[in-house]
């Protein structure tokens, strides 16, 4: 999804000239998919001595009304953070808006950077990570980039030894697959913010936000109903949030980093952080924009990464399944980007159990039986404390300049073989 001034609502007119960019030409995936080569990664994690095998693939959504359009994902991964080899990053940045590549590539930049620089990192990782993005937030408000009417969801991945520290902001995504009997089950490392949630819709609302659809805002619906169903049957006119007597700014999320002008109505930059640790049950993670997700479930996701030995197969597959499903739906796709991570050799004898959840809503910080060791943790804790320092926080990092953009997207390995590692007899 994203703001109705980007990429997500072709019905509602703009006040903009559309999207950012002036790159080339656009056709349908099937009928032009420009790829650059890019290897299988591998990082090991000598604390627990397992390696992480991961690859990345970024697609160029289609636009027939706006040809000359740059891709708005962004990715940033970083290994050995603060030189540590245990510790790693993963994150996909779904940029919207006109400027929504500019505020996407930035806050890919400037929220690994920030966390890299933070000395408290590995002793308080919860807050480490709030801290990140809200000065991330606040820098962007205060960068060149016209954030008033853009900016960038953040799903990103923190690898710390066994665990995993996810922090979410907005409708990207992340999944992990864990081996249950003989069966692979897809379990979400997130959860979407978006007004469907009754905890978000409260939220906003009491921020004074406006919470109708396109068809309501344009009269075609009863305004005053407020249910839209759920996200998964909804169908193509989401809920979206709007200023008091004004048409605008339409975002379909309840947190992002920038969208100043929805900030005045609730929409916010704290994450929701999930902590998992893992276990030999754990076979894999998937991080990727809405673009993915879309029409495709997490458990389909996790079955088709499942079926490839190569990652790089992986991404291919999905991304190539994802656009074709938003061709059969719509006349256009979003943006695509995914990053899968294979876990591989992680023994932990000392760690087992049949049952498994993510429990990744902001509530007080507690343990969950089951195969995924998880906790959560509440970001109003956090909050308080890390905005209360921000000016403090700020003031001890400089701005720097933005990393090297990675090479675009994948080209799939020559041989698509079925997994022996994913084995579940």
């Amino acid at each position: 999804m994203g703001c109705v001034h980007g990429k997500c609502c072709t019905r509602y007119p703009s006040s903009s000239d559309g999207d950012s960019g002036h790159h080339g030409e656009m056709k349908p995936y099937n009928n032009k998919h420009i790829l650059t080569q890019r290897s299988l990664e591998l990082v090991p994690v000598p604390s627990h001595n397992f390696t992480l095998n991961y690859s990345i693939l970024t697609q160029l959504g289609y636009y027939p009304d706006t040809v000359n359009r740059e891709n708005q994902d962004s990715f940033c991964i970083k290994t050995q953070i603060q030189g540590n080899p245990n510790v790693h990053f993963f994150g996909v940045f779904d940029g919207h808006g006109e400027y929504g590549a500019q505020c996407s590539n930035f806050v890919k930049d400037r929220l690994v950077e920030i966390l890299s620089s933070d000395s408290t990192l590995l002793d308080d990782p919860l807050k480490a990570y709030t801290s990140a993005f809200l000065v991330t937030n606040s820098e962007l408000h205060n960068s060149e980039i016209d954030d008033t009417m853009s900016g960038t969801t953040a799903i990103t991945v923190l690898v710390v030894g066994d665990t995993l520290y996810v922090a979410n902001v907005g409708d990207s995504r992340a999944v992990i697959a864990v081996k249950d009997g003989n069966q692979i089950l897809g379990e979400d490392l997130s959860e979407d913010q978006t007004p469907f949630r009754k905890d978000e819709y409260d939220r906003v609302k009491l921020c004074g936000a406006r919470v109708l659809s396109v068809d309501q805002v344009e009269g075609l619906k009863d305004p005053n109903i407020q249910n839209w169903g759920d996200e998964e049957s909804q169908g193509g006119d989401p809920p979206r949030l709007w200023v008091q007597n004004g048409m605008y700014p339409g975002t379909a999320f309840t947190r992002s980093v920038g969208d100043s002008t929805a900030e005045k109505i609730g929409v916010i930059a704290v994450p929701e952080i999930s902590v998992v640790r893992l276990t030999p049950n754990h076979l894999f993670f998937v991080v990727a924009s809405d673009g993915v997700f879309e029409f495709l479930p997490s458990q389909t996701v996790v079955n088709m990464a499942a079926a490839y030995t190569d990652p790089r197969d992986a991404c291919a597959a999905i991304a190539a399944e994802s656009y074709g499903l938003w061709l059969e739906h719509e006349n256009r796709t979003d943006d695509i980007t995914i990053i899968i991570v294979q876990i591989k050799g992680l023994s932990n004898s000392g760690v087992g159990a049949t049952d498994s959840g993510v429990d990744y809503r902001p509530v007080i910080m507690r343990s969950v039986k089951g195969s995924l060791d998880v906790f959560s943790v509440s970001v109003s804790e956090t909050y308080g404390s890390v905005r209360s320092d921000l000016s403090d926080v700020q003031q001890s990092y400089q701005h720097s300049v933005s990393m090297n953009r990675s090479a675009a997207i994948i080209v799939p390995s020559p041989m698509h073989q079925r997994p022996s590692q994913w084995d579940v007899d």
